[in-house]
């Protein structure tokens, strides 16, 4: 393999969701206390923005689980 690699795992599936995506992005952020900034965030630890991602992460699974759960029980 070359050393190029065109995947992205930082792709978003849903265009459309950009924006939105963005701006939970930013709410997680100040709920956990990381002073993420429009722009420029060299300043941030990668221990910050792995906290951030993983969050959101966390929350969406919540979320979906819920979604789920209200499904299987309605």
């Amino acid at each position: 393999m070359s050393g190029t690699n065109n995947t992205s795992s930082n792709k978003i599936n849903i265009p459309e969701a950009r924006a939105a995506l963005e701006q939970y992005k930013f709410e997680v952020a100040n709920e956990i206390g990381v002073p993420l900034k429009k722009g420029y965030n060299g300043d941030l630890t990668s221990a910050q923005n792995g906290y951030v991602g993983g969050y959101m992460v966390k929350k969406m699974i919540e979320a979906q689980e819920k979604a789920m759960a209200s499904k299987t029980q309605g």
